[in-house]
């Protein structure tokens, strides 16, 4: 992100918020969509996560670390959302699963269609798989972060990943027999 964009932004320039906007708002809508599912959350995370960006720009030390300052905002906003709806200790027996064919007749499974089959996990192993893989936090940030044990956070962790396991073998693997 240029420098100097950030700069016009902290002083509240209303063309350069929305130059930040349209740069940042595709990534970060993606970011929510890998958590959320209803788009009436992602569009309100997302507000959220930019009313807090630019009312808080001024707390940003380091311009080149921006983005990730901008992800870091959205992520939190996103586990708050979850926070009210989620109960973290929901396990796998208790979550009933369609059988529906999630993939065509594919033979390779690519980084897009994995994403596509993490969001048929049950919420909390989603977003603890979201978190500890695809955003690098901790078990220990984890469990701060969303008030449960690290114990909760590996257990959801190892359920996500057995779960991702069967889906790939049944969706992707057995069809390339």
């Amino acid at each position: 992100m240029d420098k100097k964009l950030i700069q016009a932004c902290k002083k509240q320039q209303r063309d350069a918020q929305r130059k930040v906007y349209e740069l940042l708002a595709p990534k970060l809508y993606f970011l929510c969509k890998r958590y959320l599912k209803k788009e009436e959350e992602i569009e309100e995370v997302l507000a959220d996560s930019f009313y807090i960006i630019f009312t808080k720009i001024d707390q940003l030390k380091e311009e080149a670390a921006f983005e990730g300052w901008a992800k870091r905002i959205t992520t939190n906003e996103c586990l708050h959302q979850i926070k009210k709806n989620i109960n973290f200790n929901l396990y796998l027996d208790d979550v009933k699963f369609s059988n529906q064919p999630i993939a065509d007749e594919l033979t390779e499974l690519e980084e897009e269609d994995l994403l596509k089959l993490v969001q048929y996990l049950p919420e909390g192993c989603k977003t603890i798989f979201n978190l500890f893989v695809i955003e690098g936090y901790s078990h220990k940030e984890i469990s701060n972060q969303l008030n449960i044990s690290e114990g909760t956070s590996k257990s959801q962790l190892n359920v996500a990943k057995s779960k991702l396991k069967e889906l790939v073998n049944t969706y992707y693997f057995q069809k390339a027999k």
